[in-house]
């Protein structure tokens, strides 16, 4: 069974497009790229799908010269299956394993631009690192991430709630039962995560033992992989690095943490290919004193966030060899000290704010710190709206609890801010007395409706 994915439009849109681009589908392994094309595929009238790791004869077909004219009646002949402009899909998977393949999609562009094609592929990045050239405009790509809460919902079969929760407003927020049916499987998507093959086989047998046993699967295949990236970095630093990553998720990220014996300028080689590998979603310090929030980054003060929470807590599991007290927090803890003790809610606020976000560029995500003598003071995300900066705090708290925060916009002179957390849809004002009584307006966006926050913010 499939399940809809946010991506779903816009490859449906693309594949309308009188004039396209190949497009090349990125993201970690086992994010759903491939199920993804397939479904997509139901468009057309034929489908070609050519696996260069499971039928590697293909690649013979790229060894001579990249005429595309030559080659698509060849792999039509090999396949048995015609593959005729605007009739057929082709879809290329895998296609790391076969450079020449990649060096191949600029030339569909220019030679048969009517014939839709879509490449897709793990460890993609590495590939794409080592091309002498790669079909600058003349190829759209289009990023993908694990499944998000709502598509989550979705899969659930929970499309009535989704409705409630989508007409919630500020003022009329969501009535309770409903309220804490969300926080309910918040909670769930939280140990499930958003693998694919993990959300189903929870949506087959609600065990999350079940479901562990999957995550371990991905985890174990995540790090066996670790042998392919490159010759350079040694496999038992990238496999240290990342689990130290789990450990440290959502504090700034301490090379020396990761193990002894490593110098710093390893590790963080280390780091960047984890994070190249979709595997590790870096957040940066800015100084946020103007957009874009990149011209303020400072990268050597980082945050990590893991892909997935799912596979966060496994890694856990795999460093720390128990996490019976942490799932345990998950399930029964108050609300507030869920969101407010461990990094989970934090986590999963940055990337669901990634992954609502359009697929066809790659977004960064950033947050402010600044630590002083006696004090630090840290706001969890900064995004842009309305041509502005816009903090975002993750914090099931009271007005007084958010020093960092009012901080933050006294120093920027922001009016704006949103606060995440499990509480109900609202929004108040906090009157700043240390800078002549400026009122600063905050939204409340429920973790379990980020989806929502714009159009909450317009309202």
């Amino acid at each position: 069974m499939y399940y809809p994915r946010l991506i779903d439009k816009y490859l449906s849109e693309w594949a309308s497009q009188t004039s396209h681009k190949p497009l090349l589908l990125r993201g970690a392994r086992q994010v759903g790229k491939s199920t993804a094309v397939r479904h997509l595929a139901e468009q057309f009238d034929y489908f070609v799908e050519i696996n260069f790791e499971r039928q590697p004869v293909y690649k013979q077909l790229f060894q001579n010269d990249l005429d595309v004219r030559r080659i698509v009646p060849q792999m039509a002949a090999m396949a048995g299956i015609p593959i005729e402009a605007s009739k057929t899909l082709l879809f290329l998977d895998e296609i790391q394993s076969c450079s020449e393949a990649i060096m191949s999609l600029r030339f569909f562009k220019e030679d048969l631009p009517e014939l839709h094609v879509v490449a897709a592929g793990s460890l993609l990045e590495f590939a794409l690192e080592e091309l002498p050239t790669f079909g600058v405009g003349r190829i759209h790509s289009m990023f993908m991430f694990p499944m998000t809460f709502d598509e989550f919902l979705l899969a659930n079969g929970e499309q009535l709630l989704l409705e409630a929760r989508n007409q919630a407003t500020l003022t009329q927020p969501l009535p309770e039962p409903i309220h804490l049916k969300l926080i309910e499987l918040f909670r769930t998507y939280i140990l499930v995560g958003g693998m694919p093959e993990v959300v189903a086989k929870w949506i087959d047998t609600h065990d999350y033992l079940v479901c562990k046993e999957v995550q371990d699967d991905i985890a174990v295949t995540y790090e066996d992989d670790f042998s392919k990236y490159k010759k350079k970095v040694d496999s038992v630093l990238l496999r240290q690095t990342l689990r130290s990553a789990a450990v440290q998720a959502t504090k700034k990220f301490v090379y020396t943490r990761v193990g002894e014996g490593y110098k710093v300028n390893e590790v963080k080689k280390a780091l960047e290919m984890l994070v190249q590998a979709g595997i590790l979603i870096p957040v940066t310090n800015t100084d946020a004193n103007g957009l874009p929030l990149g011209s303020g980054a400072d990268s050597s003060y980082r945050k990590m966030l893991l892909l997935d929470t799912g596979l966060m807590l496994r890694l856990l599991n795999m460093t720390t060899g128990d996490i019976t007290e942490l799932t345990t927090h998950i399930l029964t803890d108050e609300v507030a000290d869920l969101v407010n003790k461990g990094p989970m809610a934090e986590m999963l606020a940055g990337l669901e704010l990634l992954r609502y976000r359009t697929p066809n560029i790659r977004h960064d995500l950033y947050y402010w710190v600044r630590q002083s003598k006696n004090s630090l003071s840290e706001v969890d995300y900064l995004t842009t709206y309305k041509s502005t900066v816009l903090p975002i705090e993750v914090k099931a708290g009271t007005q007084g609890g958010m020093k960092s925060l009012w901080n933050f916009m006294g120093e920027k002179n922001l009016d704006r801010a949103v606060r995440c957390s499990l509480e109900n849809f609202g929004a108040f004002d906090y009157t700043d007395k240390e800078r002549a009584n400026a009122v600063r307006h905050v939204t409340i966006c429920p973790l379990f409706a980020m989806s929502q926050m714009e159009r909450l913010l317009s309202n």
